[in-house]
């Protein structure tokens, strides 16, 4: 697999552990090479782009937010953003920003660290600007980086009213047990469906799932290429598979194609089990 492919569907940052699982040493070298990846760390990768997002805050007076800010901060976002995310003060106008995915707000001073929003207000960011599954992959993220629950609420109850209830939601449905943003989105995409999902959950003594209803007795899996690049996972999966359906659970599996690109099919086909 193409290494910038790759590092995409891995959330947009990604350890060489990870990225080797779906490419090679070779193409990860020239992806560096060219500069189309960057080392962001020892072992640590992520798609370029980020330096842009600094210029431009510095030349618009703002500075990076949302997804961009959430990248920087080094956490997975369900896709990285297509132009620089930056936010300006109210007062801001005549900008030249079409180059820019653009966001107003007066900002204090304890919400902004070296140019860029601090976590909780990225968060708080993103749950306010974006759809649920684009913002709880960003939540979910930050909850593994160490942010609580507690004080994400805390932030989105302090949030301005438009776009506040959206916060909450956002930042009460945020955990730290979802692996990456392929079962953040498609847990997004059950909730909305009316499922009760929790991530990688135990279905009795045989393994775990990625997403549990256990009230419905219904798993769901994220079938990733990544875990699947060899027969013997495969095999192992499939009979992992078969035991949680001999225990009386429904199994239904998607492809990370499936939930980023045609989120209604997986919606219809949960909405199907949540029906009587």
């Amino acid at each position: 697999m193409d290494p910038i492919e790759a590092l995409a569907m891995l959330g947009g940052v990604a350890t060489s552990e990870e990225l080797l699982r779906c490419t090679s040493r070779r193409r990860l070298r020239t992806a560096l090479r060219t500069g189309a990846i960057v080392r962001v760390g020892r072992g640590r990768y992520q798609l370029e782009g980020l330096d842009e997002a600094r210029a431009a805050a510095a030349r618009l007076g703002g500075v990076v937010s949302h997804l961009s800010a959430a990248q920087l901060w080094g956490w997975k976002v369900k896709m990285p953003p297509q132009k620089p995310c930056v936010t300006v003060p109210r007062r801001s106008s005549r900008l030249d920003a079409d180059d820019v995915e653009l966001h107003w707000a007066d900002l204090p001073i304890s919400a902004v660290t070296l140019g860029v929003t601090d976590p909780l207000q990225t968060v708080i960011d993103c749950a306010r600007a974006y759809p649920f599954d684009v913002a709880l992959s960003v939540a979910d993220s930050a909850a593994r980086d160490g942010i609580a629950r507690e004080d994400l609420v805390a932030v989105a109850l302090e949030s301005p009213r438009t776009g506040r209830r959206k916060a909450l939601r956002v930042a009460e449905a945020a955990d730290d047990r979802a692996a990456n943003p392929f079962e953040s989105v498609l847990r997004a995409i059950a909730v909305e469906a009316g499922l009760d999902v929790e991530p990688q959950q135990w279905v009795g003594a045989i393994g775990r799932a990625d997403l549990v209803d256990h009230g419905r007795r219904i798993v769901i899996e994220a079938d990733s290429f990544e875990f699947h690049s060899d027969r013997a996972s495969l095999r192992r999966d499939v009979h992992r598979y078969t035991a949680f359906v001999r225990l009386g659970y429904r199994v239904v599996r998607f492809t990370w194609e499936d939930v980023m690109f045609d989120p209604a099919y997986v919606a219809e086909v949960l909405r199907d089990l949540v029906r009587p």
